[in-house]
């Protein structure tokens, strides 16, 4: 059985459309800079308010990719 050893980011996505947007934008940019990007926990969602409708979403994420090689 392998081993896998996890490095824990967080990543702050928006999107004036959804939540679920929100979350698909970060995880894709992140996916373009970290290798090994394997899950994601939503730990914050928030929005901006104007004239009485929403705005924009936002989701703070803390994403999870595995390290690879070592000793």
């Amino acid at each position: 059985m392998s081993d896998h050893v996890y490095k824990v980011v967080e990543l702050v996505g928006s999107s004036p459309t959804s939540i679920e947007d929100a979350i698909q934008t970060a995880i894709k940019r992140a996916d373009q800079t970290l290798r090994n990007l394997r899950w994601f926990e939503v730990v914050q969602t928030r929005g901006h308010v104007e004239d009485g409708e929403v705005r924009q979403y936002q989701v703070v994420l803390k994403a999870g990719f595995r390290l690879v090689g070592g000793a």
